[in-house]
């Protein structure tokens, strides 16, 4: 019999032992689903913060400058405010601390790619635009005076996310925040009709030995006609029809483009586009006569131009200084056209003789004064210089003489290009 009462009583331990494992396990799992019930809540209340202050960001930093590239907009504080408040979070109003100016939850400044950087973004109230030429990325990345970027943060705090099984454990509710910066970087896109002309200019032209976007030197554009030795086979440009995939770029496909309405369509950087550095006579025939009828260059109606014509074309990759038939697009530039030959070589007939050009001297040169003395005063004026060697620009046949335009200029494009001094309009979320 007692063997028999032994037997039973370890029986009756071994429930109370499976009584207090089934009571503890349960108490486990009702802590794991109420982890992952309320968990799964906050992911969904943190995404519609997220949501909000991405739109804040993006809608700041589309803005963060003037339509002329001239200022940082200090309204730009302001139309994230609104982008982000505009959202709400399981129906209530996303909050975000700005009152107005720089401070706070909404904040504009600079954002740097440096991966040793503590923070990337440094907030700065700085309104005035920073030179895009003549400077390294690398040191526009460095400089916390380059705005770049607009950072918004929003909250559920005064309104906290509220707890659903976690509360047993005695977490009533949860206070969030995000945040979000959007980045505006260099034009890597052109959106249509944000090229002027059926021109596109070599990258190689317009920087300097370090790869730096320059305004130092003025360069010239042969359109397909033999230069000086020197020249064979080193341009500075050529004629495009926009065209991506490429097609052929030829007379039929670029004279309807000259002097339209520019790009019918957008133009992607890191894509190939049809061009050629062959001459297309019909196409540049039509230019000069634009060039010599276009309202405002001719200041004393003498029949030729003596203002600078303000164009944005694509910028093209030129392996060997030599356009090829489907150039890659890598950027954007806006230059100043100021001068045009025909069928003149050797004659100097139409050399310039008066040009105006915001921040260069005057170049005037008197009625009686030797032609080729006149063209060699104009080179030496703005500093225009043969690409493969630097000697001063010759006198040529149907060439397009001109100046990389180093002002501040509208915004165009997406983010993601190279800098030809010309910043991107919509910008790219980078936190």
């Amino acid at each position: 019999m007692k063997k028999h009462s032994g037997l039973f009583q370890w029986r009756g331990n071994d429930r109370g032992v499976a009584m207090l494992l089934a009571t503890v396990a349960l108490f486990v799992l009702i802590g794991f689903a109420a982890l992952a019930i309320d968990v799964g809540h906050l992911y969904v209340v943190w995404n519609e913060l997220k949501n909000a202050a991405d739109a804040g960001a993006l809608a700041g930093a589309r803005v963060l400058y003037n339509n002329n590239g001239t200022s940082v907009n200090p309204g730009a504080n302001q139309a994230a405010y609104d982008a982000a408040t505009a959202n709400q979070s399981e129906k209530t109003a996303v909050e975000v601390n700005w009152t107005g100016g720089n401070t706070g939850d909404v904040q504009r400044g600079h954002w740097t790619f440096d991966p040793t950087a503590t923070d990337p973004f440094t907030p700065n109230s700085s309104l005035a635009p920073v030179d895009l030429w003549d400077v390294s990325t690398a040191e526009l990345d460095a400089n916390p005076n380059f705005i770049n970027a607009v950072r918004v943060k929003t909250r559920r705090q005064a309104t906290p996310a509220a707890s659903f099984f976690a509360r047993i454990f005695g977490f009533q509710d949860f206070s969030l925040t995000a945040v979000s910066v959007a980045y505006i970087g260099f034009s890597g896109s052109i959106e249509p009709h944000g090229a002027d002309q059926p021109i596109a200019i070599c990258r190689q032209a317009i920087v300097d030995a370090s790869g730096n976007y320059t305004c130092y030197y003025g360069r010239m554009i042969n359109s397909g006609s033999p230069g000086t030795a020197s020249q064979n086979g080193h341009q500075t440009g050529g004629w495009t029809n926009f065209s991506q995939p490429c097609k052929t770029a030829n007379a039929n496909s670029v004279k309807p483009l000259v002097c339209a309405s520019g790009n019918p369509a957008p133009i992607n950087f890191g894509q190939g586009m049809g061009t050629t550095g062959g001459e297309v006579q019909t196409a540049f025939d039509d230019l000069i006569s634009c060039w010599k009828n276009r309202p405002g260059l001719d200041s004393d109606g003498d029949g030729w131009p003596d203002r600078p014509w303000t164009l944005t074309l694509p910028v093209i990759d030129c392996p060997g200084n030599n356009t090829g038939n489907c150039s890659s697009v890598v950027g954007t530039v806006t230059l100043n056209i100021i001068w045009m030959t025909a069928n003149d070589k050797n004659q100097y007939k139409e050399v310039p003789r008066y040009m105006e050009v915001p921040g260069k001297p005057i170049y005037r040169c008197p009625t009686g004064t030797p032609g080729q003395q006149c063209w060699n005063q104009f080179v030496s004026n703005f500093n225009l210089q043969d690409v493969l060697n630097g000697t001063p620009a010759p006198y040529e046949n149907k060439t397009i003489y001109f100046l990389p335009d180093c002002t501040p200029h509208e915004p165009t494009g997406i983010s993601g290009g190279q800098n030809y001094g010309v910043l991107a309009k919509i910008p790219v979320l980078v936190q």
